[in-house]
């Protein structure tokens, strides 16, 4: 199984990114899908969340009305949309995808989000 991020980069504050996560080696279908982010001496923490018909969307509370998440069952991937970028919204972004019917989770490698200016 393979999850690899990808869209991040350096961009200035008020700026906009979109991530992606590409999902290999599963039944994409049957996984619920999250971002989180961990940023230097901080704590891992759940971005949003997306289940796996795509009907049922949550999102932190430090990025609702910013951030959007959503996938593509089709093209096995996930993104999210992030607007109204800030320097605070700096971290390393993660993929995971979880199946309690599989009992499964998968954890991507990462991405580096950098809001500066």
């Amino acid at each position: 199984v393979q999850l690899v991020e990808s869209g991040g980069g350096l961009v200035q504050p008020g700026g906009s990114l979109r991530l992606s996560c590409a999902a290999s080696g599963l039944t994409f279908s049957s996984y619920d899908m999250r971002w989180y982010r961990q940023a230097p001496g901080k704590e891992r923490e759940l971005v949003a969340g997306i289940n796996s018909a795509g009907s049922r969307l949550n999102y932190g509370d430090s990025v609702k009305g910013r951030f959007t998440i959503s996938r593509d069952n089709a093209e096995n991937t996930v993104f999210l949309k992030m607007n109204s970028l800030k320097p605070e919204d700096t971290a390393v972004y993660y993929c995971y995808a979880e199946s309690n019917f599989y009992g499964k989770h998968y954890w991507g490698q990462g991405t580096q989000v950098t809001v500066s200016s």
